[in-house]
């Protein structure tokens, strides 16, 4: 049996792949901050999924973690979806800070636990996967934090991959690049550009996982917008007028709610 551990799945991208993964026959041990949406998923699969709650900004993380891999039985996969992020022009500190707490000391802190454990439980062989961001491309005024938060990302997954192959390991890793999904953590009255379902990308994500691709951006739209972006020279860039999102009609998005936080990236 198949093991995968999943962190930040209690909305959003994380919490369909723990649910297709266990209909699959997958054990899936689950983690984020809302208990009462892990204890529905355990209560729908009792005998797939197990859960723990942990906030990735505290340093108790990683032994919570240990003990959930250790009542999963082990681990195959470990997917990182866990991460918040901000409009924040006018730079308010705290939201800057928060959003580097979460999505790089809380990131390093998890996957650094991922790596060790299948260094050292694994005879070095597993595989880490984490949902980034296309934001990663260049630095985002608007989010500051949160695209240079994902550009980290990126990069630390390329050096755990340079240090896996120095050490003799064969941990696999995929960086996976969406644009913009309707999430929770998307404003309800904005409009984002070339915004995707959360059902019309999951596939693309679970072809992924199951490849081990190295890094994949969805959907080909955003593959298109990538490559163009990352031509662009940053003296260029730092010279645009980059617009995240507009004023939305509030009859069209009347139906979600508004979160500024969650556990499933937006893009």
């Amino acid at each position: 049996m198949k093991h995968i551990v999943i962190m930040g799945a209690t909305s959003g991208i994380g919490l369909r792949v723990a649910e297709i993964y266990a209909t699959a026959g997958w054990r899936v041990g689950v983690a984020g901050r809302k208990d009462d949406v892990m204890k529905e998923l355990q209560k729908r699969f009792p005998e797939k999924v197990e859960w723990e709650h942990i906030d990735v900004t505290h340093k108790s993380a990683v032994t919570k973690l240990e003990r959930l891999i250790q009542n999963v039985g082990g681990m195959d996969i470990y997917l990182h979806v866990a991460g918040i992020g901000f409009e924040n022009s006018s730079l308010e500190v705290a939201e800057e800070v928060s959003t580097v707490e979460t999505n790089v000391v809380g990131f390093t802190r998890m996957v650094d636990t991922a790596f060790r454990y299948f260094r050292d439980k694994c005879s070095g062989i597993g595989h880490i996967a984490a949902i980034t961001s296309i934001a990663g491309t260049n630095g985002i005024g608007e989010l500051a934090s949160y695209s240079s938060s994902k550009k980290f990302q990126q990069t630390y997954l390329t050096s755990l991959e340079q240090l896996a192959n120095k050490q003799g390991l064969k941990i696999s890793f995929t960086d996976i690049r969406p644009g913009w999904i309707r999430t929770p953590l998307l404003k309800p009255d904005r409009e984002y550009p070339m915004t995707m379902e959360l059902e019309d990308i999951i596939p693309a994500i679970i072809k992924a996982l199951i490849r081990k691709s190295r890094m994949v951006v969805i959907d080909k739209r955003w593959n298109v917008g990538y490559n163009l972006w990352r031509l662009i020279p940053n003296r260029l860039w730092v010279k645009m007028p980059i617009n995240v999102s507009t004023k939305a009609d509030p009859v069209e998005t009347a139906e979600n709610t508004v979160v500024e936080e969650a556990e499933a990236t937006p893009v």
